[in-house]
């Protein structure tokens, strides 16, 4: 089943200037464009992400598994138009 954009997703997104749709790669989630140009794919297809843990479990839970993330991935935010900076704000 292909992976649905949630609007969590979709409003961060809206706050840094890009706009995401369903990736076309396989094992990705999402394409990230900016003007019109698509700069990332992000998210393995395989693997939760902060909006689907807040879905499926109580908050805490969804929390945690943001917290974990951002230790494991810790410095990946900060390369500006890299995926990893794309999946740290879009999906954690």
């Amino acid at each position: 089943m292909p992976y649905k954009i949630t609007n969590y997703t979709k409003e961060k997104a809206k706050k840094l200037g890009v706009e995401v749709r369903r990736s076309m790669r396989k094992g990705k989630k999402i394409a990230v464009y900016k003007d019109n140009k698509k700069v990332a794919d992000i998210g393995a297809t395989g693997y939760f992400d902060y909006p689907t843990y807040l879905s499926m479990f109580k908050k805490d839970f969804a929390d945690d598994k943001r917290r974990l993330y951002r230790i494991r991935h810790a410095g990946e935010q900060k390369k500006i138009g890299s995926p990893g900076y794309y999946a740290w704000h879009l999906l954690w």
